[in-house]
C-alpha cells in the first residue's frame, strides 16, 4: 500500500527554523510531482511548495517564497521542506503529497497520495 509519512514538525519561536521530511513507501517507481500543503482550521488546504521529481524544478506559494526550500532525494524516496524565518502565520498542519502531471502544481486534484500530516506551531 502506497503511503507517505511526514516527520519533523514541532513548536518553534518566531524567526526560527524547522525541517520537515516526507518518506514514501509501498510503491515502485516515482511520482511526477511531490508537494507540501498546509491547513489551518476553517481554511482551505494551501499549497506551500512542490517539486517536479524529473527535472527538480521547484514551485513555491507566495506566502513562503524566499523562506522555504523543497528538496528531494530520489534514491531515498524522501522530500524535505526546510522552513526558515518562521512566523505565527505558518502555524498549520503540513501535509506531504505525491501526484502526476495533470492539473496545476498546487491543485489538490493533482495529488493522489497524501500523508497524515504533521503539526507545526510558531509562537510569537
Amino acid at each position: 500500500q502506497a503511503q507517505l509519512v511526514e516527520s519533523g514538525g514541532g513548536s518553534v519561536q518566531a524567526g526560527g527554523s524547522l525541517r520537515l521530511s516526507c518518506a514514501a513507501s509501498g510503491y515502485t517507481g516515482s511520482r511526477a510531482f511531490m508537494g507540501w500543503f498546509r491547513q489551518t482550521p476553517g481554511k482551505e488546504r494551501e499549497g506551500v511548495a512542490a517539486i517536479d521529481t524529473g527535472d527538480g524544478r521547484q514551485y513555491y506559494g507566495d506566502a513562503v517564497k524566499g523562506r522555504f526550500t523543497i528538496s528531494q532525494d530520489n534514491a531515498k524516496k524522501t522530500v524535505d521542506l526546510q522552513m526558515n524565518s518562521l512566523n505565527p502565520e505558518d502555524t498549520a498542519i503540513y501535509y506531504c503529497a505525491a501526484g502526476g502531471i495533470a492539473y496545476g502544481v498546487f491543485d489538490r486534484r493533482k495529488y493522489n497520495i497524501w500523508g497524515q500530516g504533521t503539526q507545526v506551531t510558531v509562537s510569537s
